[in-house]
């Protein structure tokens, strides 16, 4: 092969060849988030025109008993005031042969719970009623002329002999199921749940990260970088509030640096949510926060507590005390009856 057909051949090879050091991207800038949008308003409200569906034996409930029975303990506002209601009616209760205090006390946790109150009613042997017992609202399910079902479960259902009378707080959509007052305030109390339980994975995750630690220094090796991630890595969670040292002899001044991060829990408004979401779910439940024993963050406080505690029992008590004395209206029966509201006496001084 002459000169000229070798000088051909290299020539070919080295443009079939691949390049050896291949051409850098060129920078771009990118966006990301850290989750999808959730929309505010979603697709449920088509469900209202489905409201109390019918599925051939009894009605469904227009919102689910579940959630309610949930949600329950989802904010201590939001219990504790249903709890305070319930307290009070049941220490103005007076028992009888029909209904005890325990059963009292039962019944009133569910209206105040589910908007709904039932009552079965079991009769002796010569068929007059000898006793009225509570059955609980979040498995009881109305069907169609006057009869009742309680399903525990989608397995097992038992419909009622016995007669059974409801007691409702009135919906304006429908008139089966009732619906309890607060339903306007779940929103706010989910949101001081999950405010809550943020900042207490914040705690559990050892906070957020408080620094990064920038090393520039060619002089440290791969096995000192390991040591210290590990370092790292193992205060975090539980007791992460620890000192790190670092020995880097031939280190230079700028060769290891501290970069701290904002803090994160000082603009997540975690108080101001707390705060606003407890006034509306007491706004809700129109109970003064005097009677839940908040203590007040002025110097003004909340008022007086007798006064509170009048009004309350007045605009409050009095109205749910009317509502179950409709079930001596249903049963022609002085089931329910309710000891006069006395406040108590005012100390006198002593002289």
């Amino acid at each position: 092969m002459n000169k000229r057909n070798r000088k051909y051949n290299n020539r070919a090879a080295d443009t079939s060849s691949p390049p050896l050091v291949a051409a850098a991207a060129a920078p771009r800038a990118e966006a990301f988030t850290f989750g999808d949008p959730v929309p505010v308003m979603d697709g449920r409200d088509i469900l209202d025109f489905l409201a109390d569906s019918y599925n051939g034996r009894w009605y469904e409930p227009p919102v689910s008993l579940d959630g309610l029975a949930k949600s329950f303990r989802s904010n201590p506002h939001h219990s504790s005031a249903i709890y305070f209601k319930r307290n009070v009616l049941a220490a103005s209760f007076i028992p009888n042969k029909y209904v005890s205090h325990a059963a009292f006390s039962a019944l009133s946790l569910d209206y105040l719970v589910f908007g709904n109150s039932y009552l079965e009613q079991l009769d002796n042997r010569l068929r007059f009623a000898a006793k009225f017992d509570r059955v609980p609202a979040k498995f009881t399910r109305v069907g169609k002329d006057g009869r009742y079902f309680f399903i525990p479960d989608y397995l097992n259902e038992h419909e009622f002999e016995n007669k059974v009378f409801q007691i409702k707080e009135h919906d304006i959509n429908q008139e089966i199921y009732g619906i309890p007052e607060y339903i306007s305030g779940l929103n706010s109390a989910w949101l001081n749940e999950s405010a809550t339980l943020f900042r207490r994975k914040y705690y559990q995750n050892g906070s957020h990260a408080g620094f990064i630690l920038y090393m520039s220094d060619p002089a440290q090796e791969q096995s000192d970088i390991d040591a210290m991630r590990k370092a790292l890595r193992d205060s975090k969670g539980p007791g992460n509030f620890r000192n790190l040292f670092l020995y880097s002899p031939n280190g230079k001044k700028d060769g290891i640096q501290l970069i701290p991060i904002s803090e994160v829990a000082a603009k997540d408004d975690f108080m101001n949510i707390k705060n606003s979401t407890r006034d509306d779910v007491l706004a809700v439940h129109r109970v003064a926060p005097v009677l839940m024993g908040i203590m007040p963050n002025n110097t003004g406080g909340f008022g007086d507590v007798e006064k509170a505690d009048k009004v309350f029992n007045r605009n409050e008590i009095a109205t749910l005390q009317s509502k179950f004395l409709e079930f001596n209206e249903l049963t022609g029966l002085e089931l329910i009856s309710f000891k006069p509201y006395q406040p108590d006496p005012t100390p006198e001084k002593n002289a």
